[in-house]
């Protein structure tokens, strides 16, 4: 058992689309899917509500667990270890999110979840442990459990972001980033990859070297969340010429 915790981990290393990812990938589709459409037609309002608590809870705990594994291992550190990448951001905030049925934090939470979570589940740059050491499950588990809370959000809590909640989540996200610009300046560490990017092949690869890559993150960043609008934009077109089209009475 120990081997499957351990940091010299020899039996398998992760790659991209492999059998194992691609299962991985299923699985986190059909969860959604199989919670969405169930929680949709429950008429119980505390089964709702039991959820979003067990929901919270396993995020916080998942992340809990990560740092103790990394303590295990002599490998955390302030600088590398912190949930303060966008997607340990939206771990930590999405428990609020989900019980006070905050829709401000849902505004960035939505884009920093579907379009970060999402990418990292496509190509987890810094997963090197394959199926099944701990690593893996835990790094799948955790940006699955943001795609989750945002869709449980959006689906069956009614939420949509707005064509203004694309502006501001992008101002805030780069308000951020200058602040973990400078904690890592202090602390020598490389949240949000913006001192050297990560060690394994990601969107990242293809940007340049640093410092431009940070740019075309920004622009590519810029993209997704907008892509992410693109759905809704389209359902409120559709909306309005339906809505013209209705003869008056």
């Amino acid at each position: 058992m120990y081997k499957y915790f351990s940091k010299e981990y020899l039996l398998d290393q992760f790659s991209y689309f492999s059998y194992s990812h691609i299962m991985a990938l299923i699985a986190v589709i059909l969860v959604n899917v199989i919670l969405v459409v169930w929680l949709k037609r429950t008429k119980n309002p505390k089964t709702k509500d039991i959820f979003c608590y067990c929901l919270s809870a396993l995020l916080l705990l998942q992340e809990i667990s990560y740092n103790i594994w990394l303590a295990s291992i002599g490998e955390w550190s302030i600088g590398e270890s912190l949930p303060l990448h966008l997607c340990g951001m939206a771990i930590i905030l999405s428990p609020v999110m989900l019980i006070k049925k905050n829709y401000h934090l849902y505004e960035i939470i939505y884009f920093w979840g579907m379009a970060g979570a999402f990418q990292a589940l496509l190509t987890p740059g810094d997963l090197h442990y394959g199926f099944p050491h701990y690593r893996f499950f835990q790094f799948f588990l955790s940006h699955a459990l943001i795609v989750i809370a945002c869709l449980y959000m959006t689906f069956v809590e009614g939420f949509r972001p707005k064509l203004s909640s694309v502006l501001k989540t992008i101002i805030v996200t780069n308000i951020y980033l200058v602040f973990i610009a400078l904690f890592n300046l202090l602390v020598g560490g490389n949240y949000m990859f913006l001192c050297h990017p990560p060690k394994g092949e990601t969107i990242i690869s293809l940007l340049g070297e640093w410092p431009w890559y940070i740019l075309g993150l920004e622009l590519v960043g810029s993209i997704l969340i907008f892509l992410f609008y693109v759905p809704f934009l389209i359902k409120d077109i559709v909306d309005k010429v339906n809505k013209k089209e209705i003869p008056a009475t």
